[in-house]
């Protein structure tokens, strides 16, 4: 899923990193100080479980976990990817320097929809919750295939092969990432629902009512 350097047009790798560059300022207006041990913590599974690839054919395969981190970050959810490819960049030279914005873009953006879309979708019910999960988990990882493709295309008919063998490998992984989504907003409904963007059930509330006590039975009725 990563894109390395010297695969695009670097028009495309500077509007990119333009693009990026403001989806990391929005992030970071949302930002607030409790939420920052969240985001290390998902910023860390997404960066341990896209670093395990699978080779499938002139690409590979990687989860890329846009709905969890979607819908567990919202808005952070982009700067949480944008942080997580730098280490992948600069620690074990997965992606490229200058395809960071694109990489950025790529799998930030379906975390962006991925939010937005789950807030939407539930209501608080908790089967609704974990079929929206389902669906923005493999919705995101799609979104996030397409983009590949796309990107891949701007470098020429070169690569118009590859872009369809990458859109084709992702398959198996859409179908992986909406299972481990479910099975997650399931769990976290379930043991820590806080850490999800559900509404607050409204307890009902007793108001005292307004009549007046029944005398009691037998008892003589007022003079």
């Amino acid at each position: 899923m990563h894109i390395s350097d010297g695969v695009l047009p670097m028009g495309v790798s500077v509007a990119s990193y333009i693009v990026a560059g403001a989806g990391v300022a929005v992030s970071l207006r949302y930002l607030r100080q409790e939420d920052l041990p969240k985001i290390a913590v998902v910023t860390s599974a997404f960066f341990v479980a896209s670093l395990i690839s699978v080779p499938m054919g002139p690409t590979s395969v990687h989860l890329l976990l846009p709905g969890i981190v979607g819908i567990l970050l919202g808005p952070a959810a982009f700067l949480s990817i944008a942080v997580g490819l730098i280490l992948q960049c600069f620690l074990f030279q997965f992606g490229g320097i200058t395809a960071l914005g694109v990489n950025a873009l790529m799998m930030g953006v379906p975390a962006l929809i991925c939010a937005g879309l789950f807030r939407l979708l539930q209501n608080g019910n908790k089967r609704r919750a974990v079929w929206s999960g389902a669906l923005v988990g493999g919705l995101g990882t799609a979104v996030a295939a397409v983009f590949l493709a796309l990107f891949l295309a701007t470098g020429g008919e070169n690569f118009f092969a590859v872009a369809y063998a990458a859109l084709i490998a992702h398959i198996p992984v859409v179908i992986i990432e909406t299972l481990v989504s479910a099975a997650m907003v399931d769990f976290l409904f379930r043991v820590k629902p806080d850490l999800l963007p559900i509404p607050r059930s409204k307890k009902a509330q007793s108001t005292p009512e307004n009549s007046e006590a029944n005398p009691a039975r037998g008892s003589a009725p007022p003079p």
